[in-house]
């Protein structure tokens, strides 16, 4: 039975692919009294769209149900400072919650994005751990500070559904403008995602928005032990040369983290960077598209390759709704 969900590289090879044809199956042949009776306790402490509508939705395909708590939705404010005198604003600390919470489902799905004050303490994951540290039932990763893993077995999956190569696979992760500075999450965890399946990637960025060296030190060691290979680039035709996938993501300056100002400062003159239909010719001319969702038209990515038939956007997020149903079979399913 799954306990935790918390990070691909907490999982075999054979683990992964496994889950990937949990989720085909389920997608062609449902079970939709597999969670009869069982509940899934959704906690967002930070907003979400896809995460949030894929959960429910996975849960009532597979018979069972699930809750909402979100701060900024259906509850009083809440504390999470240790040692505090509660005289202000919030009337439930954390430590209550959380548990309270958990203990009303089978398992719990937890999102809280990075606080980006510390690179060291978010790198830690020192605000999600203390959290799952209050739960005693399984639980899920629905976004942290450094990990995306739903996200993760996501594009594992839409990369395999457009039979895109592993080894000798070429993907590129690109930094894309955004006017405002966004968590590590997903870049970081994607780089890991597609070096772990033996792809050769290029991490193509602009100078001050390097991803941290021990992000980039686990994505080598994942693809040295798959057969590929990552590097960093600034140049974008070098990097799209053959690319078989270009997967655009923003993200904060890590030599800035935590100074709005100083980001802010640095990204101002980097607004040309929008993929657009010139960054694949004649470099890439098969290449796919792919992001997270959200995503800004005409800031992120062109409108024309977004409405293209380069974009793989949708495929991906429906994804994220039967890699989280295998993930919830195989957590609470009484054959798990």
């Amino acid at each position: 039975m799954l306990k935790t969900f918390n990070d691909l590289a907490d999982f075999s090879d054979e683990e992964i692919r496994a889950l990937i044809d949990l989720a085909n199956r389920l997608d062609a042949h449902p079970e939709p009294e597999a969670l009869k009776g069982k509940v899934l306790s959704l906690l967002f402490l930070s907003p979400s769209l896809r995460t949030l509508a894929s959960f429910q939705a996975a849960m009532v395909r597979l018979g069972g149900g699930s809750f909402v708590i979100s701060p900024d939705m259906s509850i009083h404010g809440l504390e999470s400072r240790h040692g505090i005198v509660m005289d202000g604003v919030a009337a439930e600390h954390i430590r209550e919650a959380v548990p309270v919470i958990a203990s009303y489902g089978n398992a719990i799905g937890i999102r809280a994005f990075a606080e980006r004050k510390s690179l060291e303490d978010d790198m830690a994951e020192k605000e999600f751990r203390a959290l799952t540290s209050l739960v005693d039932k399984p639980w899920i990763n629905m976004e942290s500070a450094m990990g995306h893993p739903c996200q993760n077995l996501a594009d594992w999956k839409t990369l395999d559904d457009y039979s895109v190569p592993a080894n000798g696979g070429k993907f590129v992760l690109s930094w894309a403008y955004h006017p405002k500075a966004l968590p590590l999450a997903v870049p970081a965890s994607t780089l890991y995602t597609a070096a772990r399946r033996g792809m050769d990637v290029t991490v193509l960025r602009p100078e001050g928005f390097e991803l941290p060296p021990s992000v980039m030190d686990k994505a080598r060691t994942a693809a040295e032990n798959a057969g590929g290979s990552v590097r960093e680039s600034d140049d974008r035709r070098e990097a799209m040369e053959g690319a078989h996938i270009i997967y655009a993501k923003s993200w904060s300056s890590t030599r800035h983290y935590g100074d709005r100002i100083a980001d802010q400062k640095l990204r101002n003159e980097l607004d040309d960077w929008c993929v657009d239909e010139p960054w694949f010719e004649p470099a890439a001319p098969d290449c796919r598209f792919m992001h997270c969702l959200p995503v800004r038209r005409g800031v992120v990515v062109a409108d024309g390759v977004l409405d293209g038939p380069r974009s793989i956007v949708i495929h991906e997020a429906r994804n994220r709704m039967l890699a989280q149903m295998a993930v919830l079979h195989q957590m609470m399913g009484d054959k798990a």
